[in-house]
């Protein structure tokens, strides 16, 4: 594909990389987001990837794993990008909680910090995520 949309969906690797927001072409960000049945859905089983930009025109890139050539997303046939983005932004919100969680600072006695220093520190452990 030589077009790079907001958003990619690699089918093979189960990869979604977000490039919009507080990513972009230089910072895009990538999760595996596998080990569901989500993938093995039959309306996905020729897809290879899909370069989706949201821009409001026809321009989404559809690539086929049988080598046709690029058609456009078509929601009606592969249902709404927005399942996608819901992927990646569960993935996104349980790395933050991990890193959250995995945060810690302890005195020179080797005491943790208390949940309140470190929401202090850090602010609250974070419970939603909307790209």
């Amino acid at each position: 594909m030589s077009k790079h949309g907001t958003w990619t969906v690699v089918f093979p690797d189960e990869t979604i990389i977000k490039r919009t927001g507080e990513f972009n072409i230089n910072t895009a960000l990538g999760y595996k987001c596998g080990g569901t049945d989500f993938w093995m859905q039959s309306k996905f089983s020729n897809l290879h990837a899909i370069q989706f930009t949201d821009d409001n025109l026809d321009n989404d890139q559809v690539e086929f794993k049988d080598h046709s050539p690029n058609g456009t997303y078509d929601s009606s046939v592969y249902g709404d990008f927005q399942q996608f983005i819901d992927l990646w932004d569960a993935k996104h919100l349980s790395v933050l909680q991990e890193d959250w969680d995995n945060n810690n600072v302890f005195d020179a006695q080797g005491n943790q910090e208390t949940t309140e220093q470190k929401i202090t520190r850090l602010g609250a452990r974070p419970t939603t995520y909307t790209s």
